[in-house]
């Protein structure tokens, strides 16, 4: 059998809490209000992702302490049946990927905890002091449609067999085209359009187990 992909997305999936509005938090109230409602306007499909990305960032102006710090609130917020997903789709002959609107910085002890390698996720910059100094802004998932155009270089570049991927946004659900089986996710934030139109619905990450059998 050849290449198989299980693709995870990690805000609101992998982990409880979303990174961007964390890292907002630590700016003070104001700062995560306001960030907070441009990413639910996102992710429940109101607003382009593009209009909001860039928007949060000069907002919040997330420092290397502060990545590093959620980093670890995502490994303390970390969904209970995660691990047990890797392990079975492991055994089962699965590679893992994360896939995600988010900051490679920030997930990147996630990832090691869970012991997946392959991180998609918006590269940050740092000065020299740690303070911010930007994002990729040609990176896909900073924008609308990023997800499928990852997945459609991941196929390119891997030629895998079947893809599976597990999210539970609307840039989420913007792969279900693009691969086998898409699988919406609703244990931390069930969300209406995802819910209706995902061929697959799960609210724990080990519900996923038996859909990768097919």
């Amino acid at each position: 059998m050849g290449k198989q992909l299980l693709i995870l997305d990690c805000d609101s999936t992998l982990t409880s809490i979303e990174g961007v509005d964390e890292l907002a938090r630590l700016k003070g109230e104001a700062v995560f209000q306001a960030s907070e409602a441009l990413t639910n306007q996102a992710m429940d499909g109101e607003v382009a992702v593009e209009d909001v990305f860039g928007k949060r960032l000069q907002l919040i102006q997330p420092s290397l302490e502060h990545c590093l710090r959620v980093g670890e609130s995502y490994i303390e917020e970390v969904e209970p049946t995660a691990l047990e997903l890797v392990r079975a789709a492991r055994e089962a002959g699965w590679d893992l990927i994360i896939l995600s609107g988010g900051f490679t910085k920030v997930i990147e002890p996630l990832a090691r905890y869970l012991g997946i390698d392959h991180i998609e996720a918006v590269p940050l910059f740092f000065n020299i002091d740690g303070s911010y100094n930007g994002f990729d802004e040609t990176y896909p998932t900073t924008r609308s449609g990023g997800k499928p155009e990852i997945i459609n270089e991941l196929k390119e570049d891997l030629k895998p067999q079947r893809i599976v991927m597990v999210g539970d946004g609307v840039s989420d659900l913007e792969t279900q085209e693009y691969v086998d089986r898409f699988v919406g996710f609703g244990r931390f934030m069930a969300r209406d359009r995802v819910k209706l139109k995902a061929r697959y619905f799960v609210e724990s990450l080990s519900a996923v187990i038996p859909l990768l059998d097919f």
